[in-house]
C-alpha cells in the first residue's frame, strides 16, 4: 500500500481585499502532494505566489488575506488539532532570504540558533547546544565548535544563511521551507550553500520546500518543481523531467530568462578617459602612522572608464567590489591613490566636493528597500534630487518625475504611491530613476539586479542598455555573477580580496586563458541540468590550502588548484598580458592556463 504524502496541499486559494474593496485571489486553486523525504521547489516570478503558499504551509496569511481549502503537513492541518500555526518553529521551520536580518546583532549565533529547542522544549541546553556543534558541521561551518560564539555581524553572508538553516533544523522538523535563501549570495558561496543543504536535507530525511526564481538551482536540489504564474499552476513534474522537456511557454521563457542577453547592441564607447581609479589602497577602521587601516579592503586598484562604457567589476563577497563604488562616490576616503572624474582629481570624501562634482557621479545601491524611504511617494523622493541638483520647483518637478518615470518604464500613476506599495522591480526603477534625476555622467550600480528574478532582472539590465545608449552614460557596474556583467559591460575588471587578478574585453571571458580565479567564478554559475552540483562536490584538492600567508604572496594561492609548488608559494606573481588582450596577476604561462 502506498504511503500516503507527509504534505498534502487540493485547493489552496489565498484572498486578500482588492484595490476597490472588492476580493482578490492572489493563490488561486493550487495543489500539490510531498513525499516524505523529498523537496518540492516552488518556481517563479516576483508576485507568483511562490512565499505565500509556503506560508500557509505553517497556516500563515498576511494581514487581511484568508486561507482556504485543504492543506495537511503530517497529521496537522489548516483549522484542525494539531493546527498548522502550532507546528511553526517546531515540527514545521521557515529559513527566510536575508540571514542578516533575521539575526539579532546583539547576542551571540549559538544563543540564537538553540532558542527554538529551549523554547519548544525539545531539549536541554546542553543537548540543544551538542545538536547545533552538530549541524555547524554538517553545513560546513569553519570552526563548528567556536563558530557559535561569534556575533552576526563577525560572519560572511554565505555562513550566516547556513547558521539560520541550522536554527530551523535544530529542533529536527518534519518540513523545512527554505524561501529564495540563495538569491543574494555570490555564485562560489552559492554553490557551497547548496552543497550544504543537500546534503543535511539527506542526511536528517526532512520534507523539504525550496522556494525560488532560479530553475537552474533548485535543478540540484529538487525532487518535484512547481511553476507558478500570477497565483496559478502552470505546470508541475519530476524535477528531471521538467527540465528536460518542460511542457508551459512560461516555463521556457524561466529557463531562457536565466541566460541574460541584453536586446540592444553595445555602442561604442568614446576615445577619452571619462573616470580613472589610479593606485587606490582603502579600507575601515583605524589608520597606522604608516596610512594602514586596520582592516585593509583594496590593495592598489586601478581602471578606467571611457566616455560612454560600461566596465564590470566582479568577485565574490569580500572581494572588494563595493568598496570600489564608495571610493569612488566619496562615501569611503581612500589611504592612497586617487579617484579622477574628466580629468580632475577629486577630493577624497563628498565634503570636499562641489555640487556638481556630485551630480555628475551617482549611486544606485543594491537593496532598494534600504535605499529608498517606504514612507514617501516616489514624487517626493524624486522631487528632492530636483530641487538639490537643477533648483526645481511645483510644475518642473512634476514634469520632470513624469519624464523619469517613462524613462525607467514605469507608469505615471506610480508619481503618488510610496515606495512599500511598488514591487522589488518597480522599486530598483525607482532607486535608479533617483540616479537618473540628477542628470549624471557616470553611475556606479552596486549590485542592482542580485536581488531580483531573473525576469526582472533581465528587463533592468534591457533598461540600463537603453539609458546608456539613449543618454551616453558610463557606468561601473558591480555584480558577483559574470553573465550579466558579460551582458552589459565592454570591460570586465575581477577582483579577489581587493586585489585585481584580471582585466579585460568582455568577449575574451567566453573561453580560456583565465585566471584560476575567474575560472572559479565561472565554474560556480549553476548549469541548468541535473547532477552539476554533484560534480561541483568533486573539486581537485587544493596543495596549499593551510600555506603560512605573507602580503607579497598571491592572495588566491590557499584555494588555487593549479598552484606551482617553489614558485607560487615563495614569489609575488607577475602581471601578464595574454595573447586575448586579457591581463593576469599569476604565475602560470598563457599555455599552462588555456589548459
Amino acid at each position: 500500500m502506498t504511503a500516503p504524502p507527509h504534505v498534502d496541499v487540493q485547493g489552496l486559494c489565498v484572498t486578500v481585499r482588492g484595490p476597490e474593496g472588492r476580493p482578490l485571489r492572489i493563490v488561486d486553486d493550487v495543489s500539490f502532494a510531498i513525499p516524505r523525504g523529498e523537496v518540492l521547489a516552488l518556481i517563479g516570478e516576483s508576485g507568483s505566489g511562490k512565499t505565500t503558499i509556503a506560508l500557509s504551509l505553517m497556516g500563515y496569511a498576511r494581514g487581511g488575506a484568508a486561507i482556504s481549502g485543504h492543506v495537511r503537513v503530517g497529521d496537522a492541518t489548516l483549522d484542525g488539532s494539531p493546527g498548522l500555526a502550532q507546528q511553526r518553529g517546531h515540527r514545521i521551520a521557515y529559513v527566510a532570504q536575508s540571514a542578516a536580518a533575521a539575526f539579532n546583532p546583539s547576542r551571540r549565533i549559538i544563543d540564537q540558533v538553540i532558542e527554538p529547542a529551549l523554547i519548544h522544549r525539545t531539549a536541554t541546553a546542553a543537548a540543544a547546544r551538542e545538536r547545533a556543534v552538530a549541524l555547524f558541521r554538517a553545513l560546513a561551518l569553519p570552526t563548528p565548535e567556536t563558530i557559535g560564539e561569534r556575533y552576526p555581524h563577525e560572519l560572511s553572508g554565505g555562513q550566516l544563511q547556513r547558521l539560520m538553516a541550522a536554527m530551523a533544523l535544530v529542533t529536527k522538523p518534519d518540513l523545512v521551507i527554505f524561501d529564495e535563501p540563495t538569491t543574494a549570495l555570490d555564485v562560489t558561496t552559492q554553490v557551497e550553500v547548496l552543497q550544504a543543504f543537500r546534503r543535511v536535507f539527506r542526511e536528517e530525511g526532512s520534507t523539504g520546500v525550496y522556494v525560488s526564481h532560479d530553475l537552474a538551482v533548485v535543478a540540484q536540489v529538487a525532487d518535484h518543481i512547481l511553476v507558478l504564474q500570477r497565483g496559478r499552476v502552470c505546470e508541475q513534474n519530476r524535477a528531471g523531467t521538467l527540465i528536460a522537456t518542460p511542457a508551459d511557454d512560461y516555463t521556457r521563457m524561466l529557463m531562457a530568462a536565466a541566460h541574460p542577453v541584453v536586446a540592444s547592441a553595445k555602442p561604442v564607447p568614446g576615445d577619452t578617459s571619462l573616470l580613472t581609479i589610479d593606485g587606490v589602497f582603502a579600507g575601515y577602521g583605524p589608520v597606522d602612522r604608516a596610512g594602514r587601516p586596520a582592516h585593509p579592503v583594496l590593495s592598489d586598484v586601478g581602471l578606467t572608464i571611457a566616455r560612454g562604457a560600461a566596465v564590470g567589476v566582479i568577485g565574490e563577497s569580500g572581494s572588494g567590489k563595493s568598496t570600489v563604488a564608495r571610493v569612488v562616490a566619496g562615501l569611503l576616503a581612500p589611504t592612497a591613490g586617487r579617484v579622477v572624474l574628466d580629468g580632475e582629481e577629486l577630493a577624497p570624501t563628498i565634503a570636499g566636493r562641489t555640487r556638481e562634482q556630485l551630480r555628475r557621479v551617482q549611486i544606485v545601491f543594491q537593496n532598494a528597500d534600504v535605499a529608498l524611504n517606504p514612507a514617501h511617494s516616489v514624487r517626493d523622493i524624486l522631487g528632492r534630487v530636483l530641487r538639490f541638483y537643477h533648483g526645481m520647483r511645483g510644475a518642473d518637478v512634476d514634469r520632470r518625475v513624469g519624464e523619469l518615470l517613462d524613462l525607467t518604464r514605469l507608469p505615471a500613476t506610480a508619481m503618488h504611491r510610496r515606495c512599500d506599495e511598488l514591487s522589488g522591480g518597480q522599486k530598483q526603477r525607482v532607486n535608479l530613476a533617483r540616479a537618473l534625476a540628477a542628470d549624471p555622467e557616470v553611475i556606479l550600480c552596486d549590485e542592482v539586479t542580485s536581488a531580483l528574478d531573473t525576469v526582472v532582472r533581465g528587463a533592468i539590465l534591457d533598461l540600463l542598455a537603453d539609458l546608456r545608449r539613449d543618454l551616453g552614460l558610463a557606468y561601473l557596474f558591480i555584480s558577483h555573477d559574470i553573465a550579466t556583467v558579460k551582458a552589459l559591460c565592454d570591460e570586465i575588471v575581477v577582483l579577489y580580496k581587493g586585489t585585481r587578478v584580471e582585466s579585460g574585453a568582455s568577449a575574451t571571458y567566453d573561453a580560456a586563458p583565465y585566471h584560476p580565479y575567474t575560472d572559479l567564478l565561472i565554474a560556480s554559475v549553476p548549469e541548468m541540468r541535473r547532477g552539476w552540483l554533484a560534480d561541483e562536490t568533486r573539486r581537485t584538492a587544493m596543495p596549499f590550502a593551510d600555506a603560512a600567508m605573507t602580503s607579497e604572496l598571491c592572495r588566491f594561492l590557499p584555494r588555487c588548484p593549479v598552484a606551482i609548488a617553489g614558485r607560487c608559494d615563495t614569489a609575488p606573481p607577475p602581471l601578464r598580458a595574454l595573447s586575448t588582450g586579457n591581463v593576469v596577476l599569476c604565475h602560470r604561462s598563457e599555455a599552462q592556463l588555456t589548459g
